[in-house]
């Protein structure tokens, strides 16, 4: 079995970092299998190393190579590029074409950025993972292929899969090997050795001296967070050779160089109802229904219990809270408008309407606040009034101390109902 430091001299890997040690000796055991691998760590971190390694120590590796990026290539054209196409699949289908899996029948697909892939696609590739079967665009022959898989990815998987945007089952298949590279902030005793490796790669290709870093500059690099990892440092590298007269780089020149962080982020404000937001309204709109209809009952009690004893000093006493509940002070409506309790009505029947559209049995006592309901009251209270003032010769304030209301709403009631 070869070594890692002899890995990393031929493929090029700087570093000496545990982590990246490990994730290349998990490279090194799995090469001579035929298992599927996934590579997973953040962009710029060198995971295209993995799936060489992979392939240059395998019994595949007199085989083709091949490396697609998943991401690259548009959603409606990678079916075919992935599985060919049959002459007259679609419009510009001129002639029949091989895709990455039957030209790599034998060898090694690397698929870089995977978790871009369709939905579709990831059925089709499902299939190739569990018995090397594919069908290509515009055909319905089955044909065979013998590839291995290396897959990466900088995506969070799980997130992918709970936002159904990755299937689960594939998931599990590609990555029954699973190599995590580092980012580069975890590797800080490797900063300043990828930096010397970057500046005396473009001294020879610019032709000129190379770079050399304070040891100020050095604390600095080292203390960066390089979101872009080995190749936003690549960059940095390869502008400071190019621009900078002096070969020697203080920590001012440097952070010229280097992006600002910026912490202090504005808040993500959420403009949109969320489904809670109607969630709640809809329980708000239950409650006063719910209110409605317990005045009403009460006020049906109220009614009857004057019906039957028609002594309205002794009901007015016992249910004193009551009255307030329903009428309020009534000596205060001065802006009472008749209409009121129409406006009241209809917009009972426009809500509990909008409760039956939605066919909603949870409050189903709203359904019960109909129009005939109301109305019957109405003559209720109408021949009470009627009564009284009979029984009291048409004495307004004897009929009203009787029905348990103000003389001024009495006069009110007998304005509004024309007697």
């Amino acid at each position: 079995m070869e070594s890692i430091q002899t890995t990393k001299q031929r493929f090029g890997i700087i570093g000496n970092s545990i982590a990246l040690n490990r994730a290349i000796e998990k490279a090194i055991q799995v090469a001579p299998t035929d298992i599927s691998v996934l590579v997973t760590g953040e962009s710029g971190v060198g995971k295209e190393s993995i799936p060489k390694i992979i392939h240059s120590l395998s019994h595949r590796k007199h085989g083709k190579y091949i490396a697609v990026n998943c991401g690259a290539i548009p959603e409606g054209t990678i079916d075919s590029e992935l599985f060919g196409h049959e002459k007259g699949a679609f419009t510009g289908a001129t002639q029949t074409r091989s895709g990455y899996f039957e030209v790599a029948d034998g060898g090694t697909i690397f698929l870089d950025e995977v978790g871009e892939l369709p939905l579709t696609t990831q059925v089709r590739l499902l299939r190739v993972l569990e018995n090397g079967e594919f069908i290509k665009v515009g055909s319905s022959k089955v044909q065979k292929t013998n590839v291995r898989i290396v897959a990466a990815t900088n995506v969070n998987m799980f997130e992918a899969i709970n936002k159904e945007k990755f299937r689960e089952d594939l998931y599990y298949r590609l990555s029954t090997i699973d190599i995590n590279l580092p980012p580069l902030r975890e590797r800080q005793g490797d900063i300043h050795l990828l930096f010397r490796k970057f500046a005396s790669d473009f001294a020879l290709k610019y032709k000129m001296p190379t770079i050399k870093l304070s040891d100020e500059a050095i604390v600095l690099l080292k203390k960066f967070r390089w979101s872009g990892n080995i190749r936003q440092l690549r960059n940095v590298a390869e502008q400071i050779s190019v621009l900078e007269q002096h070969r020697v780089i203080t920590p001012e020149v440097l952070r010229a160089y280097l992006p600002e962080i910026k912490t202090n982020l504005p808040a993500v404000i959420k403009t949109t109802k969320s489904e809670s937001d109607f969630s709640s309204e809809r329980e708000i709109l239950y409650k006063v229904l719910f209110d409605m209809k317990s005045d009403l009952n009460d006020l049906k009690k109220l009614t009857m219990e004057l019906m039957k004893s028609g002594n309205a000093k002794d009901i007015q006493k016992n249910n004193e809270s009551l009255i307030q509940k329903i009428y309020g002070d009534e000596d205060n409506t001065s802006n009472y408008n008749s209409n009121d309790d129409l406006e009241v009505l209809a917009l009972t029947e426009n809500k509990t309407e909008r409760i039956e559209e939605q066919k909603i049995d949870k409050y189903h006592f709203a359904e019960e606040i109909e129009e005939v309901e109301t109305l019957s009251l109405h003559d209720k209270e109408l021949e009470l009034i009627k009564k009284s003032l009979e029984r009291h010769n048409g004495k307004r304030k004897l009929a009203a101390d009787e029905l348990g209301i103000s003389e001024r709403t009495l006069y009110r009631k007998i304005k509004q109902f024309d007697l």
